[in-house]
């Protein structure tokens, strides 16, 4: 048979049993549904941006100039009277009121359960001010005017450039993609792991390498097991776009298509890298109870490079660190998708790290074909990295 329908069965092989295994189907279902309950967690928490306060008392009467107060200070409030201190401040334990203000307009209280919204607050105090303000002026008999110069004073600011209306989502975007592909690259990597011990174990590779060469064996592992991740991916992506545009969560669907379409290429990338090197250390050990720690070395690089980074990229997306890493082939395939959907990648850069990846790409495969075809037919101890470089 030629090479390529050698792979191709291979490939088949690995498609076919990783699809209908049950881990697959109770692994996306998993991730599903807690994108579901992000957005729901998310639409809850938006739908109740809006602060309750109660008012009892001669604070009935600071009703509307409090409200213009906190829509000032971009706070969304909704004022209601109570008729009763006592009920009112139930309200406030039972989490029905955020605040209650009560007492005089010059003096009031205001009771809420165990924290308050800083908005709220200032807003309070810079209504108490006004009318401190007021009360002095009326003693000193001088007219309201008197207040315009203390009133018109502000602050001259001086844009340079305007907000990014599409920052947070694409922050939220941001994360939710380097995230999946983490899990993704990682999850699919360590299976050809696993499946690479299966057959060593099980001495099926033995018959197999009688008939076909190892570079055949894992490049069809490799492939079929990726087209199954992407399968994945694809199916995560979808769901969280319709999510996404549904609920609201992100509205902006050019940047959230764009995000999703450089997320699977970069997949693609970050996959054959990983499960090359994750395929490799799964030839170096005989048993599944050794899998672990000898694949944890190389699945922590992606981990500790993408949370590093990113909390690097979310404050300054512009920070020199982030921007160096999302250059490097170990963490590029998590990082520059990150800073793509920030909108701070220009296309050289990202045009720069896809070549590198290539690059790279080509380069660990060789060595993994290398590792691979000298340790896979070693059963026994684990066997050493260098002695599986060093041997014919």
């Amino acid at each position: 048979m030629t090479t390529s329908r050698v792979i191709g069965l291979v490939a088949g092989r690995e498609f076919t049993t990783r699809l209908r295994s049950k881990s697959f189907v109770i692994g996306t279902l998993a991730i599903l549904a807690v994108m579901a309950v992000y957005v729901v967690l998310f639409t809850v928490i938006g739908k109740g941006a809006t602060a309750k306060i109660g008012l009892t008392g001669q604070a009935t009467a600071m009703s509307q100039p409090l409200a213009a107060a906190a829509e000032h200070l971009g706070k969304t409030v909704q004022i209601s009277t109570v008729d009763n201190e006592a009920a009112g401040v139930q309200q406030v334990r039972d989490g029905k009121l955020d605040l209650l203000v009560k007492g005089p307009l010059g003096a009031p209280t205001a009771v809420f359960k165990s924290t308050v919204d800083p908005a709220l607050q200032n807003a309070l105090e810079q209504l108490v001010r006004a009318q401190a303000l007021q009360g002095v002026l009326a003693q000193a008999q001088l007219p309201p005017s008197a207040l315009n110069a203390y009133q018109n004073a502000k602050v001259t600011l001086d844009q340079l450039e305007p907000p990014d209306p599409d920052q947070g989502p694409r922050i939220a975007l941001s994360l939710i993609t380097g995230v999946v592909l983490v899990i993704s690259i990682i999850t699919f990597g360590t299976a050809v792991a696993q499946g690479v011990v299966e057959e060593k174990s099980s001495r099926v590779v033995e018959i197999l390498l009688a008939t076909i060469r190892p570079w055949q064996l894992l490049a069809g592992k490799v492939l079929g097991i990726g087209v199954v991740g992407l399968i994945q991916v694809l199916i995560i992506a979808g769901v969280g776009l319709v999510l996404a545009r549904t609920s609201g969560v992100v509205d902006v669907p050019t940047v959230a298509f764009s995000t999703v379409l450089g997320a699977l290429g970069w997949y693609v990338l970050g996959f054959f890298l990983y499960a090359a090197l994750l395929g490799a250390a799964g030839s170096l050990v005989s048993r599944q109870e050794e899998l672990q720690s000898a694949v944890t070395p190389v699945t922590l690089l992606p981990t500790v490079g993408f949370v590093v980074g990113l909390n690097l990229l979310l404050p300054n997306p512009n920070n020199t660190v982030s921007t160096v890493l999302s250059f490097i082939p170990l963490w590029a395939p998590t990082l520059m998708p990150a800073r793509i959907a920030l909108g701070v990648a220009p296309p050289w850069q990202v045009a720069l790290a896809v070549a590198l990846m290539i690059v790279s790409i080509l380069v660990v495969t060789w060595l993994a074909g290398r590792i691979y075809r000298n340790a896979v037919l070693q059963t026994g101890g684990r066997v050493k990295l260098l002695d599986a470089l060093r041997s014919s």
